[in-house]
């Protein structure tokens, strides 16, 4: 049996955060002995700990602007201290074969990985173009001997970060994202009217638009609200859903949208829904889902759960979401950045059942057949096998 370090920047259940669950929760355990290392307690531990993974709390070196200030450079130096310390012990216990580095926000993998001489897998799944000199070094890190392999989790962010680099070409590879279709299980209509009922405060003739991810600075809250103001009026019948959360003390960005609410008169038109666990129930209770990123999504993993839940996704023409969402087959690409392309595309889902039923139904095969948990799985095992010859 082979032992990976997986380093994980996030302890939470959004898209990277589940996406990791469920790719080290179906590794064959015969094959691979997993250990997880994350930053802090929370939700993505305890699922974890459910599926027999062990997690250990560690620094992992997470890049964060404020690394640039005094204060900042001294703790950083204490987490990398704090960080290798528990990454050489659980490597005497172990024996690591290949350290992996996911996302590109923690950097202790890399370097525990270049110390001892392990083999090391960064597995990316961000497209930074600014601040360049974030850019520039990224690729270089990349392109470091000692990091054996880099995966992506689309074409279009693989070919945003080996462009003109044939060193960091050959050892390129991009792996979707997958989901486990076969564990999804269906909402009964009574837990979906409670749902609509009790968060929603929506009728049955009442469409439900959602957006389902953090809200920040980019994952186009603000775009969308906009869009909906536009329609609101000759749509009765519709409601704003947004359901996530703020970023740890980054919530001046759900207050703004709050505020922006208010100014449009749409109080009664618009929920904020915490973040929540129990996702699928969601999805399965919404009618139109929206992906409105403002900076190109490197994947787009909701937009893929939407899919999954025969929802008709709405998506801006950039980034990975060009690679999941068929125009006019299982969903609408608008122009990014724009309100009104988006207003006019959700105008015209709302305006046609058939078409929400046919993107629905086309999305969901479309998910089982090119975004499968199996195929992420087996893809990145042969990998791993690369690595150990």
């Amino acid at each position: 049996m082979k032992s990976i370090l997986f380093i994980h920047q996030s302890a939470e259940l959004y898209g990277s955060d589940k996406t990791i669950l469920m790719f080290i929760s179906s590794l064959d355990k015969q094959k691979y002995k997993s250990v997880v290392i994350l930053p802090f307690d929370g939700s993505l531990k305890r699922e974890f700990e459910k599926n027999g993974i062990e997690v250990v709390i560690a620094p992992v070196l997470k890049l964060y602007r404020k690394m640039v200030t005094p204060k900042g450079i001294l703790n950083f130096f204490k987490e990398y201290r704090d960080g290798l310390k528990t990454l050489n012990a659980l490597h005497k216990k172990y024996n690591f074969s290949i350290v992996y580095s996911h996302t590109l926000a923690a950097l202790i993998g890399i370097i525990f990985a270049r110390k001892n001489k392990i083999k090391h897998l960064w597995h990316v799944q961000e497209i930074i173009a600014k601040p360049v000199i974030f850019n520039k070094g990224f690729v270089k890190l990349l392109s470091l001997d000692c990091n054996h392999v880099a995966a992506y989790d689309s074409k279009t962010t693989m070919e945003f970060w080996i462009k003109d680099n044939e060193k960091l070409t050959k050892k390129s590879h991009f792996v979707w994202n997958g989901l486990d279709v076969t564990q999804k299980q269906n909402t009964t209509q009574e837990e979906i009217a409670a749902i609509r009922k009790e968060y929603f405060k929506v009728s049955n003739n009442e469409l439900v638009i959602a957006l389902v991810g953090r809200i920040n600075s980019w994952k186009g809250q603000q775009l969308l609200l906009e869009a909906f103001h536009k329609i609101a009026d000759k749509y009765q019948n519709t409601k704003l859903v947004f359901i996530g959360s703020a970023p740890p003390n980054q919530e001046v960005f759900e207050i703004d949208l709050k505020h922006k609410i208010i100014d449009f008169a749409l109080t009664e038109r618009v929920v904020i829904i915490p973040f929540q666990e129990g996702i699928w129930k969601f999805w399965d209770s919404i009618d139109i889902a929206v992906v409105p990123s403002t900076e190109p999504e490197p994947f787009g993993m909701v937009a893929i759960e939407a899919m999954l839940s025969k929802k008709p996704v709405i998506a801006a023409n950039h980034g990975g979401l060009t690679e999941i969402v068929l125009p006019n087959e299982t969903g609408i690409l608008f122009k990014p950045n724009n309100s009104a392309s988006l207003a006019s595309a959700i105008e015209s889902i709302i305006v046609d059942g058939e078409k929400r039923k046919l993107f629905g139904e086309n999305g969901y095969t479309r998910t089982v057949n090119h975004f499968s948990l199996q195929k992420h799985v087996e893809k990145f095992e042969d990998i791993f096998e690369s690595l150990f010859e």
